[in-house]
């Protein structure tokens, strides 16, 4: 497919250019064709300038480059396209290159009659697009030497400074890769403390009865090495190691001293001990990701963390990709949140689709009753997608909305199991927001009659609002009756119809009647 028009997005502004000279579409990839690329002589014969659309600015050529980037057709591109191409009709098509794929298809719908093709669709505009960027200098005639390379170099540093500043700035990435990362240390720490107890069994094989942490079993190994040392005076430092409970340090100490493991030698018990420092650190580092990743909730989704716990909170933004991805679910997406391969399978087989996905791990459906589980499930995603709506369009922080909603879903699950009546969730919502107000020193114009302040003309705000209220329901009195009038004309002109009816029934039996008699006479 030939190319008629060519668009050049350069730093300096949007560049038309014919293609006077059609290229070989069937010989573009031999040498020759690419060596004619590259040769400005021969390239400028191909192509030729039909306008030049320039840049206000800095700050015009940032916010032109990034609507293009995201294959949006800016007012100005659109301007520039209409003044410089000529117009396209039904019978004839003009087609234009563009290297922006979402660019082309933004322009496809702006011009209906104009044809799009892009370097992923057409070799020839691929290479065409490429003698553009290498000779765009020496081809607009209205630049001077260098000005390309310095406009290249000033937008490079604006456009990277915006997606790095925007980047820092989407803080539940961290979320993401810290849930992540959690989750694998879990299963290393798992895999590490089951090696250990292997290791330090053949040692000392009642330890591992008496301790049932992992963290608490690492620090004891540490702490004991060989169990023929062990004595009375280590039992204030066993002690402190698990958790000031002298009645298990006792119990250590008795058992190291009827043990019936076998004796190590110093080079096994050397790789035991370096094993049990690295799954104690390990242990440690586990505990200090923990810590991170409650404060980043706490900082990014306070009222999500609040509401079902910073874990749940931090695998559904996992799952959905961002926080905004999750505050544009639906309550019912995410409810199943986690559970896509038990929902495609039910739909497969057309069987009963899962209830809950990763909701089911929060600590309010262990809860419920098990009749009660499908409907506490289906209220806690509800709350959880207001929860996670508030902390992404929220600007300031807070954790007071997650701390009522919380307090509903508690008050949900005493009404299913004694039928308690549950708070209105206006009022909760509304003693939220007044609670949020106060923290940030701003008061209810609604509270302690502050709404009677008279106004610069003499009328009270309580006034000006009544007055709005009857107007609004006087309004709706007139809405109401005009509904009523045209209801019960409806009702009069059906009523008169179907009296006809009957009416032309009636006449219609009687001439019938007459026709048989005459008949039968």
């Amino acid at each position: 497919m030939s190319v008629d028009y060519l668009l050049h997005e350069s730093p300096v502004g949007y560049a038309v250019f014919k293609v006077s000279i059609q290229p070989d579409t069937i010989g573009s990839r031999l040498a020759e064709v690419q060596k004619a690329v590259q040769d400005l002589d021969k390239f400028g014969k191909t192509v030729e300038l039909v306008g030049l659309a320039p840049f206000q600015g800095t700050q015009d050529a940032l916010a032109e480059i990034n609507d293009v980037s995201e294959g949006i057709m800016s007012d100005f591109l659109k301007a520039t396209l209409e003044t410089n191409l000529p117009k396209a009709g039904k019978k004839k098509t003009i087609t234009l290159g563009v290297s922006e794929r979402n660019l082309a298809g933004s322009i496809k719908a702006a011009f209906p009659n104009l044809a799009c093709e892009t370097s992923d669709t057409s070799e020839v505009v691929s290479d065409l697009l490429r003698g553009l960027r290498q000779h765009s200098g020496n081809l607009i005639k209205q630049l001077q030497p260098g000005d390309i390379d310095r406009s290249i170099l000033g937008l490079g540093h604006a456009y990277s400074r915006g997606k790095v500043k925007f980047s820092v700035q989407k803080q539940d990435n961290h979320i993401i890769q810290a849930i992540a990362t959690l989750d694998q240390v879990d299963k290393d720490l798992n895999t590490f403390c089951m090696r250990l107890r292997e290791l330090y069994g053949w040692h000392f094989p009642e330890l591992a009865k008496i301790l049932n942490s992992n963290e608490q079993y690492a620090k004891v190994v540490l702490k004991i090495g060989d169990k023929s040392k062990l004595s009375d005076d280590d039992l204030h430092d066993l002690a402190a190691v698990v958790d000031d409970d002298e009645s298990v340090a006792q119990a250590i100490v008795r058992s190291a001293r009827t043990s019936m493991g076998r004796d190590l030698s110093e080079a096994d018990m050397e790789i035991v001990m370096n094993f049990a420092t690295r799954t104690a650190s390990l242990a440690a580092y586990r505990k200090q990701l923990s810590s991170y990743l409650s404060s980043r909730m706490n900082q990014v989704a306070p009222n999500l963390a609040a509401l079902i716990g910073d874990m749940v909170g931090a695998r559904l933004i996992s799952k959905a990709g961002s926080l905004t991805n999750l505050s544009k679910y639906p309550a019912s997406t995410v409810q199943i949140l986690g559970a896509e391969k038990a929902l495609f399978r039910a739909l497969k087989t057309k069987g009963n689709t899962p209830k809950y996905g990763l909701i089911y791990h929060s600590s309010f459906i262990g809860r419920t009753g098990q009749k009660s589980k499908g409907r506490i499930s289906r209220f806690l995603a509800n709350k959880c997608s207001i929860a996670s709506r508030i902390d992404n369009f929220s600007e300031t922080p807070t954790s007071k909305f997650g701390e009522a909603l919380k307090r509903q879903v508690d008050e949900r699950i005493e009404f299913y199991a004694s039928g308690a009546p549950p708070s209105k969730n206006a009022a909760v919502m509304q003693a939220a927001m007044n609670s949020v107000m106060t923290d940030i020193g701003i008061e209810d114009p609604t509270a302690g009659a502050s709404e009677d302040v008279e106004m610069a003309d003499g009328v009270t705000a309580a006034a000006t609002e009544q007055a709005v209220r009857k107007e609004k329901k006087d309004k709706k009195d007139k809405k109401d009756k005009k509904s009523k009038k045209s209801k019960d004309s409806e009702e009069d002109a059906s009523e008169k119809k179907s009296k006809k009816d009957k009416k032309r029934k009636q006449a219609d039996e009687e001439v019938s009647d007459k026709k048989k008699k005459k008949s039968k006479a």
